[in-house]
């Protein structure tokens, strides 16, 4: 065999085996592409499905709304109701004391006509002591309720307290001295139920 057809040979082989490499380069990534369109589908169809699964999840019932709604109506109204009972309460707490004035003021005229009786002249010591027995119990009353009476005579004449219904002239005590008493005074606290009316000297 010649030089020539060894050669011509050689190069032969060599295409066969470039081609075959070809063949097996071009499987392999046929393969591979194929391998990665099947995974494309098969991660559509996952996609799908999910997307399925969410639009069944997102699906709401109505009863449950309904249901939604009933509970935020009680919710506001428990609210509104906590808020006018602790109104109401701050309002009667509010009224407690003017509601109670005005009632104690309704028993002072009474009050002063027992101190008359008091003063009265009576023969009958009996009848004087179921007086005086009267009497006190009706001012523990007023105490335990929280009623005081008005210090007037020898005090120095308050307009916050006294009402000056006469003025005096009177060298033993100073100008500005209350010098009688003509109807007790009583108050609550801070609050005056009846101002006393007194005389001052001028």
């Amino acid at each position: 065999m010649s030089k020539t057809e060894n050669k011509e040979k050689e190069t032969k082989v060599t295409d066969e085996e470039e081609i075959k490499e070809t063949e097996e380069v071009s499987e392999e990534v046929t393969g591979e592409n194929a391998a990665e369109d099947t995974a494309e589908v098969s991660d559509g169809k996952e996609a799908e499905k999910d997307g399925e699964e969410a639009k069944e999840e997102i699906k709401v019932d109505p009863k449950d709304l309904e249901i939604a709604d009933l509970k935020d109506k009680l919710l506001r109204n428990m609210a509104e109701f906590d808020n006018y009972r602790k109104r109401t309460a701050k309002e009667r707490m509010e009224l407690a004391p003017e509601i109670t004035a005005r009632n104690l003021t309704e028993f002072l005229p009474v009050m002063d006509n027992l101190e008359r009786a008091l003063a009265a002249e009576c023969k009958d010591p009996d009848y004087k002591k179921g007086i005086e027995m009267i009497h006190e119990s009706f001012t523990i009353a007023l105490n335990n309720l929280g009623v005081e009476t008005i210090e007037s005579d020898g005090k120095t004449f308050d307009p916050s307290y006294h009402q000056a219904v006469q003025q005096v002239e009177d060298d033993t005590k100073e100008e500005g001295t209350i010098a009688a008493t003509f109807q007790k005074g009583y108050k609550i606290g801070d609050k005056v139920l009846r101002f006393a009316m007194v005389a001052v000297v001028k």
